[in-house]
């Protein structure tokens, strides 16, 4: 029976790909790929000659039945730029419709940008809550942070160097000066991790480049948040 394998590659550093992840993708029949140029640099790498197609948001929805296609009689591996497929990249899709069509899926797990950052945060991680990219327009930035506000758990998103300085801004106004991990270029050469408070980041990060996974300090208070959700499912609010 074809196989969807979801495989996570590096999200850096190319020496982070797993044993597994190698074989799968050179046994599949084809690899959808986010990105082929950054594929194609892993494939070279580790000398895979498998078929390589592209699969990225602006051609999802063409390319999605052709997948589907050949997911009858071969097997498909699936995977993002970097990190762990479907994690706020097109690949929910190609899932979804891989389950509804009874199509086995099956993970091969690996890099994951949420997870690296979270560990190296220094906040804590028993339960955290990622929120993904933050949204492009201010306005609507400034609402997803205000509902943020009252978060007792860890918060995780990315953001991109163009906008991290406005979101640094704008999260010390609504969220207040809490501590926060700003982590650029994870696993990479020019890898950083700032700790301090989100005032502190703003004043370090003046020219900021790379990718960013932001971790901000949640309130905190996670049993007084679970109180008041019982009592809300009691009272039926």
């Amino acid at each position: 029976m074809p196989v969807l394998y979801i495989v996570a590659t590096p999200i850096g550093n190319l020496e982070d790909i797993t044993l597994r992840a190698l074989r799968v993708l050179q046994e599949v029949h084809l690899i959808a790929a986010e990105d082929t140029r950054t594929a194609r640099k892993l494939l070279t790498r580790y000398n895979i000659k498998t078929r390589l197609t592209s699969y990225f948001e602006h051609n999802k929805r063409t390319k999605l039945q052709s997948l589907l296609d050949t997911l009858e009689s071969n097997d498909v591996a699936l995977i993002s730029e970097a990190g762990t497929p479907g994690i706020s990249d097109p690949g929910y899709e190609l899932i979804k419709e891989a389950i509804a069509n009874n199509i086995e899926v099956v993970a091969v797990p690996g890099s994951s940008a949420v997870i690296t950052a979270i560990a190296v945060s220094g906040l804590p991680t028993d339960q955290f809550v990622y929120v993904g990219f933050l949204p492009r327009k201010k306005s609507e930035r400034k609402l997803l942070l205000r509902s943020l506000i009252s978060e007792p758990r860890t918060i995780v998103c990315f953001e991109s160097p163009y906008r991290v300085l406005a979101a640094l801004n704008e999260m010390g106004d609504i969220l207040g000066e809490r501590r926060i991990a700003v982590c650029r270029e994870l696993t990479k050469m020019h890898e950083e991790v700032f700790r301090g408070t989100i005032g502190q980041a703003v004043q370090h990060f003046n020219k900021p480049r790379g990718e960013f996974t932001l971790v901000i300090e949640g309130t905190g208070d996670i049993k007084k948040s679970l109180r008041r959700a019982r009592e809300k499912f009691i009272s039926g609010d």
